[in-house]
């Protein structure tokens, strides 16, 4: 079986670190084997996460096709950048609305719990991120995603990438390949458990 892979970074800037990390991230992973997804949130705007909002409308449909994305595939990969030392507003507001969805069209849905997630974060900064990715776990884990343990940090990003949008350093284009290795293989186990 190959396994299906969602990868998405966690903010639609042009020319961000995470966007250029997840575009190594789906290159590895279709390297490895896997059948790769790769979306852009901008293609899936949202307003603000408000249950006001939810028992007047009910869930936006973007956030259905959001859910359903996660439902098509065996793992996620999620790569965030760091605003004020968390998790982007961007991010966040995806995870809150896809949280709520519990059916698509009567039928059961279920987005989050027991999903394979592997996490990478970058910043311009030395910290790399990680104070993004740590609040990430902990956000992903409270909703019983199934978070990897082996992740990639990418400090100084200005200097991380090359013109090709590849890894300068060695250690990081390792990383990835071990992150990526890890999340198929966890993916693959998941998977052949819950069909």
């Amino acid at each position: 079986m190959t396994p299906k892979i969602l990868v998405f970074a966690g903010s639609i800037r042009t020319g961000a670190y995470s966007g250029k990390t997840a575009d190594i991230a789906q290159k590895e992973l279709a390297q490895q084997g896997a059948e790769v997804t790769r979306i852009s949130l901008a293609d899936y705007p949202l307003p603000i996460m408000d249950e006001d909002l939810e028992a007047e409308k009910g869930i936006p449909e973007n956030a259905l096709k959001l859910a359903r994305l996660f439902v098509a595939h065996d793992g996620i990969l999620i790569a965030t950048p760091e605003y004020n030392g968390s998790v982007p507003p961007l991010l966040k507001n995806a995870i809150d609305w896809i949280s709520r969805v519990r059916e698509d069209g009567g039928k059961p849905l279920r987005p989050i719990p027991g999903r394979v997630v592997a996490l990478c974060s970058s910043s311009n900064g030395h910290f790399a991120g990680i104070r993004s990715a740590s609040h990430l776990r902990q956000i992903l884990a409270h909703i019983q995603m199934d978070v990897i343990a082996p992740q990639l940090s990418v400090p100084n990003g200005a200097e991380a990438f090359d013109e090709d949008g590849e890894f300068v350093p060695e250690r990081l284009r390792k990383t990835m390949t071990q992150v990526c290795a890890a999340l198929i293989e966890r993916a693959w186990l998941v998977s052949g458990r819950t069909r």
